[in-house]
């Protein structure tokens, strides 16, 4: 990279980060003596709309009783939830704040495997602004069992993201917002997650005016079937959702999906990779009744389920 390029992309992230705050909570836990006892936690958002609507993960914000967001001009406003999305591990807060600079949101359905990004967070709302760290697109359409469930459709960088980092922005070399960071996952060493944008996008309008936006679950962990995955692992068919893992208690489980199914068609419509499998899943709602059409061991099998809430 030259100077000169150097310098355009060091201007992109100090205008950026002006949009990075830094978000601190006060939930109430009960301790082994049923008291309530007050916990402090901090993570990062992103200020997507000038008038002080701010993404974040649900994670760092659920359950809070007190919000205080730090802009990067170390100013203090109280925040409130306005909605969340648990599935995707997003939630929008709301301040009332003046001359807010919102971020660039980009697509993330353009993103390629390679490019170059920069992970922004303010975790602890010091002088000096926002930190930044780098690195580029290890992998997309990750699905990740998290302690709080199954997140699905994941970017995976080598961008560091620190616990306080969660919530702030993952940013292209134009400065747009492409991924919302979390480090939700207890064993990223060294490995880095983030939401896409076009996933919070989706949670965020409906959750402005409903709160919390509640998706089906199917509760799998898939894999897409490629023609060297099918040589690699001896299947009968190049295309389709190898299922890898299915979540305890979960509708798949109740059906009684296993690990090792190849989920071939959803109520009629293919599902060549996990993508449209996740895709047709999101076009129902919950209480829905699918039917799925899957190989074991390269015999067809039929599995009838209800769609349930995620957790």
């Amino acid at each position: 990279m030259s100077t000169h390029d150097e310098k355009n992309v060091l201007d992109i992230i100090e205008k950026v980060s002006k949009s990075v705050v830094n978000i601190s909570t006060i939930k109430l836990v009960h301790n082994m003596f049923y008291q309530a006892v007050p916990v402090s936690g901090m993570g990062s958002g992103t200020i997507i709309d000038a008038k002080g609507l701010i993404l974040t993960n649900n994670h760092v914000v659920g359950g809070a009783e007190k919000i205080n967001i730090t802009l990067w001009n170390n100013e203090v406003i109280e925040g409130t939830i306005v909605g969340s999305c648990a599935v995707h591990d997003i939630a929008v807060v709301k301040v009332n704040g003046k001359n807010l600079q919102a971020a660039e949101l980009g697509n993330s359905d353009k993103l390629r495997v390679g490019q170059r990004v920069y992970a922004i967070g303010n975790p602890f709302g010091l002088a000096g602004g926002p930190t930044v760290t780098s690195g580029v697109i290890s992998a997309i359409n990750r699905t990740i069992e998290s302690e709080r469930g199954l997140i699905e459709n994941l970017v995976q960088t080598d961008a560091a993201i620190n616990p306080g980092n969660s919530g702030g922005p993952l940013v292209d070399l134009e400065g747009k917002v492409i991924a919302i960071n979390t480090a939700i996952i207890p064993f990223a060493q060294g490995i880095g997650f983030a939401i896409p944008i076009n996933s919070a996008k989706a949670c965020t309008n409906g959750m402005v005016t409903e709160g919390i936006v509640k998706r089906p679950w199917l509760g799998v962990v898939g894999l897409s079937v490629t023609s060297e995955v099918a040589r690699y692992y001896g299947l009968p068919v190049e295309q389709g959702v190898l299922v890898t893992k299915v979540a305890e208690g979960s509708p798949a489980e109740d059906a009684g999906m296993a690990s090792g199914d190849i989920i071939l068609e959803l109520d009629n419509v293919e599902t060549p990779r996990i993508e449209e499998l996740v895709k047709e899943i999101h076009r129902r709602k919950s209480g829905d009744k699918v039917k799925i059409y899957a190989l074991r061991n390269g015999r067809e099998h039929f599995f009838e389920l209800k769609l349930r809430e995620a957790r």
